[in-house]
């Protein structure tokens, strides 16, 4: 069976400073979620925009429910729905009537669509409220809309670019469970998200996403096991002397992987409890405060540390400190 969503080798460069896609492929099987997990300003949302026929790549192909993204545009959208980080809902209008038209764009109409719409309202707990003005929604409400109006039309691919950024802890779990519930209908949906538990709890496959490039993919709990062993995390008092730091860690047998983020050493051993003694020796004898050391076993934000060479939250940090090619990438 054919792809749902297969992207080779994309490329797309906004002015002269951001490469935003830098050869990124994947691929998508039918009837999955599928993750791209990234910090901000990673390339997923440039993606979801070339895949959405929204934006050109500069270079590679992609194909979306067996259509080509250039060539096919037309059969592209017709074939996908999508939800934007912004949302696309007319906030004068009740969220009955931004369904109803979205179906209409599609060619619904009658009867149909009328049921099709109540059967959505319902599905997504929303009908005593199909008849508010969308302003009066909260964020949840807004946000279960949005997905509801890019199923009128029945795609076969959902595209969902950071559904729940912005919402509370709560909302959040809600929309999971909304978004689980999509599974069971043979739908493909793709999820675009920088929150790792997320990623973690919804995509049965995901390509980690770094600068513009996929560096690792499988499902988390294959990208999780191909972890060896313990992480062990020691928050340093003081200012981080790597160098120091390496010198004092070099002689501990089974301890690997030694990197640093957020004023923290990372590193791996096979039996993180057992040599959790030893690395505070180490760094004890070199005259390194340790403030706190954690043993976890292994998470996406190791596997994103593996592959990319630092950690999520040291990316995302990377980006804040550029606002102002955030802002082109995205345009």
């Amino acid at each position: 069976m054919a792809d749902a969503i297969e992207a080779r080798d994309l490329r797309k460069k906004y002015g002269e400073e951001v490469q935003a896609l830098d050869g990124l492929s994947f691929s998508v099987p039918p009837g999955t979620v599928f993750g791209l997990l990234g910090p901000n300003g990673a390339g997923k949302s440039t993606t979801v925009k070339v895949l959405t026929t929204l934006a050109h790549p500069d270079g590679g192909s992609a194909t979306v429910a067996g259509h080509d993204v250039l060539g096919e545009a037309a059969r592209v959208r017709e074939s996908i729905g999508v939800v934007s980080q912004a949302g696309g809902l007319d906030q004068e209008a009740t969220g009955r009537e931004n369904l109803r038209l979205q179906g209409q764009v599609f060619g619904m109409g009658g009867r149909e669509l009328e049921a099709r719409i109540d059967r959505l309202l319902e599905q997504f707990q929303l009908a005593d409220a199909g008849d508010r003005l969308v302003r009066e929604c909260s964020g949840g409400m807004r946000r279960r809309l949005d997905v509801a109006q890019a199923l009128v039309h029945r795609p076969k691919v959902l595209f969902l670019d950071e559904p729940t950024t912005g919402l509370d802890p709560e909302v959040r779990a809600e929309m999971w469970e909304e978004i689980e519930r999509l599974t069971g209908a043979g739908l493909t949906v793709l999820l675009t998200t920088h929150y790792l538990e997320e990623a973690d709890r919804l995509a049965a496959q995901l390509a980690i996403v770094d600068r513009g490039k996929v560096v690792a993919e499988g499902s988390p709990d294959e990208l999780k096991r191909g972890l060896k062993g313990d992480a062990i995390h020691c928050e340093l008092g003081g200012e981080l002397d790597e160098t120091a730091v390496r010198a004092a860690l070099g002689a501990i047998t089974g301890l690997t992987e030694v990197a640093f983020g957020d004023g923290t050493v990372h590193a791996r051993a096979e039996d993180g409890a057992r040599t959790v003694p030893a690395v505070l020796a180490a760094l004890d004898g070199a005259r390194l405060e340790v403030a706190s050391v954690t043993v976890a076993r292994p998470s996406l934000d190791d596997v994103y540390l593996r592959f990319a060479g630092r950690t999520f939250g040291s990316a995302e940090a990377e980006q804040a400190e550029k606002p102002d090619q955030s802002k082109e990438a995205h345009r």
